[in-house]
């Protein structure tokens, strides 16, 4: 049964595909496709299922190709299916077909339905390969088509500033959560010293064996993955994202932060709860968290004037709950919780603009004013300190950006000096200088040498930095952003046991997805002849071809499953030391903060309302 699991992933793939080849205006075709391909899906899961049961539900593993290995690393893809598995892939095909057939007849003639379709379907694909993941590499290469998927989906209204706008900002909260996933594959191998599996983590004489003498390590790990599921899930304190990403179609919020992509972080939970089961003190953590996230989103809930926003709220509400069923082991009542709130959720948003419709009406013509009960356990005055907290939204959003974004962009404004001269003629000649402290590696003194990778990736965390917060040129924040990686290199080529071979494989997609990107840009130059990245300029309307292969660059050099880039992160990762916590945390960083630069820079540059620049309008006042 195990070699069946590799079709759950061919179906969508292929409807994805033949969807992009598709011509625009066969509207019907392109639904037909999707719906046929998700439909087919379905089917063959509930066939599957049934005999899996009939066969006494076995925990299935398959090991289906290694696609990198050394003689201390391997890279494969890996396959498991367990009850949650099926619970999860059963849901997401079912209400993923039925957002297929609401959609053929709710996006009619919309401009995008195309785009719509196949990103639905891209989507699919990387749901399934992230339920059907048996480790966190493969785990990781779906939750990044689905980060991916979501800003693209909640940008569907490209030429409206807010919804590219929040898209940004949801992907943006997504990247932190892969901070999270990268450390924790980065402690698991140390750990474990294998790329381990998560049939693997359900054996407790192996996990408590390792544990025993590496709990802090183990607690290291469980808190980055409660780190990784809170992102996902919008549980405190980033719970402000979900009613932003309900800027995109109803249909495609429905079906990602009313039912599948929200509770991604559920799974993840689920999926490694053999591991932290033992850790009283994670249980207790991610409890409370589940607790505050459940009572403040319900307050929010309440003072929402958008029915989308109200539903969002709701939804943050259960999944707190079920973070609370996890924690004190209730399986198989979380599966069930999960289960029922996806369904209500996408039927009350798929239900809700004919709602308000209706409740508009009926107010309208039957309007009676609520009496104000007094009561007797909140007084008036807590009453009204709750109502203004809640329509605040407890200042979450004002948290996030002064815990996290102030500070990237004040470190980016300092470091104002750095421009393409200054990066040629200083930071050019420093990198040639520790290329050469490397080949005498052995000369230069071990205290100094010691210190040398958190100084270069250092250099490289200053760099994303800077093109972060970058306002005038794409041209210098797109430089920064492939040049990190090379100081990223740099900085891990000093550790032992990196040969030039894997430094070679990680920065091959870095070097053709950066040359792509840099002459796309030159070219849109030459086409507009002035681009700046301070506001939105909306050029995918004149020039779709250079923003899909932008799009692509922009992939590729933020580590996206495209390029061997993608698995080069990881090749790296292992071969930085379980006491190199800092360098860690700075690789991790510069590839979080890389990704959201390289998406900020394709937003700025082709998403938005279309600006005319300053040299092509015909008048300027002086």
């Amino acid at each position: 049964m195990e070699n069946i699991l590799q079709f759950f992933l061919m179906f969508p793939i292929l409807g994805f595909l033949i969807s992009v080849l598709m011509p625009e205006k066969r509207e019907k075709l392109i639904s037909g496709i999707a719906f046929a391909t998700v439909f087919t899906q379905f089917l063959g899961i509930v066939i599957f299922c049934i005999i899996w049961i009939l066969n006494d539900s076995p925990d299935l593993n398959l090991k289906e190709i290694t696609i990198f290995s050394t003689s201390h690393y391997e890279f494969f893809i890996d396959f498991y299916f367990d009850r949650i598995t099926a619970v999860y892939l059963f849901v997401g095909a079912l209400l993923t077909s039925m957002i297929t057939t609401y959609s053929r007849y709710y996006l009619h003639r919309e401009k995008g339905y195309k785009r719509f379709f196949t990103t639905v379907l891209f989507f699919f694909f990387g749901y399934n390969i992230t339920i059907l993941s048996g480790n966190f590499e493969t785990l990781f290469i779906g939750w990044e088509i689905i980060g991916i998927s979501s800003f693209l989906l909640i940008a569907f209204y490209r030429e409206r500033y807010l919804p590219v706008k929040n898209a940004f900002k949801v992907f943006s909260i997504y990247r932190i959560g892969d901070v999270g996933l990268l450390l924790t594959m980065w402690a698991s191998h140390h750990l474990f010293h294998e790329n381990i599996t998560f049939m693997k983590l359900n054996n407790y004489e192996l996990v408590n064996e390792h544990l025993q003498n590496h709990s802090l390590i183990g607690v290291f790990i469980a808190l980055c993955l409660a780190c990784a599921a809170a992102a996902k899930s919008a549980q405190i304190p980033f719970s402000s994202w979900l009613p932003r990403a309900m800027e995109g179609p109803t249909p495609s919020s429905a079906i990602f932060y009313g039912s599948l992509s929200v509770h991604l972080g559920v799974f993840l939970m689920l999926r490694t709860f053999p591991f932290w089961e033992h850790q009283t003190s994670m249980r207790f953590a991610i409890g409370l968290m589940g607790l505050t996230t459940s009572i403040m989103s319900s307050l929010m809930a309440r003072v929402q004037s958008s029915i989308k926003s109200q539903v969002a709220y709701s939804s943050i509400s259960q999944i707190g709950i079920i973070f609370i069923e996890i924690a004190l082991g209730l399986e198989v009542l979380a599966l069930f919780h999960f289960a029922g709130n996806a369904f209500l959720r996408t039927y009350q948003l798929l239900v809700s603009p004919s709602v308000v419709s209706y409740l508009i009406r009926e107010q309208f013509y039957t309007f009676q004013p609520k009496e104000v009960k007094r009561n007797v356990f909140f007084p008036r005055k807590i009453q009204n300190t709750l109502y203004v907290l809640a329509l605040k939204e407890f200042k979450l959003e004002a948290f996030l950006n002064i815990v996290l974004w102030r500070p990237l962009k004040i470190i980016g404004k300092s470091l104002d000096f750095l421009n393409i001269k200054r990066v040629y003629f200083f930071f050019i000649p420093l990198f040639a200088l520790g290329t050469i402290a490397y080949q005498f590696k052995e000369k230069v003194p071990s205290e100094l040498t010691s210190l040398l990778p958190e100084i270069f990736a250092g250099i490289g965390l200053v760099f994303v930095f800077k093109s972060f917060s970058e306002r005038k040129s794409p041209f210098l924040a797109w430089i920064l952003i492939v040049m990190n990686h090379f100081w990223i290199a740099l900085a891990i080529v000093f550790n032992e046991h990196v040969t030039i071979g894997e430094i070679v494989f990680y920065l091959a997609g870095i070097i053709v997805s950066g040359s792509i990107g840099y002459l796309a840009l030159l070219k849109l130059k030459q086409l507009e002849k002035r681009i700046l990245i301070s506001q939105y300029l909306g050029h995918v309307y004149e020039h779709p071809k250079f923003a899909f292969f932008f799009l692509l660059a922009t992939l590729g050099i933020t580590g996206f499953p495209i390029t061997s880039t993608f698995i080069g992160e990881d090749l790296l990762f292992s071969h930085i030391s379980s006491n190199q916590v800092v360098l860690a945390f700075f690789v991790a960083s510069s590839f979080v903060v890389s990704g959201i630069a390289g998406i900020r820079i394709y937003a700025r540059l082709f998403l938005g309302p279309h600006v005319k620049t300053y040299h092509e309008l015909p008048y300027q006042s002086s």
